[in-house]
């Protein structure tokens, strides 16, 4: 493949694939414009936030309840510590 075409198809690769990859490499499993839960419709169920929250690294996520804004928000462990988690209808997850 000649430069020129590898060198497009690399740029639209990372036009489509970017916001994910950035979702990957972050610490926190959020792109790095999101810095708070996005307020929306959620549709996740309870065990599909504890799901998408267990699969961040944490553990003995409880509590979880549904926020007026459509914010997943409860307790889990991470580290050894109790942290207060949040998942929003984006499938991005916070804690603090």
């Amino acid at each position: 493949m000649p430069i020129k075409q590898f060198s497009a198809a690399l740029v639209l690769c990372a036009l489509t694939t970017g916001p994910a990859l950035a979702a990957m490499v972050s610490t926190s499993g959020n792109p790095p414009s999101v810095t708070a839960p996005v307020a929306g419709a959620n549709s996740f169920t309870q065990g599909e936030a504890k799901s998408r929250i267990e699969a961040r690294g944490f553990n003995s996520v409880s509590d979880l309840t549904k926020d007026d804004q459509g914010i997943w928000r409860g307790t889990a462990m991470k580290d050894g510590k109790t942290v207060k988690v949040a998942l929003d209808f984006q499938g991005n997850v916070f804690f603090e």
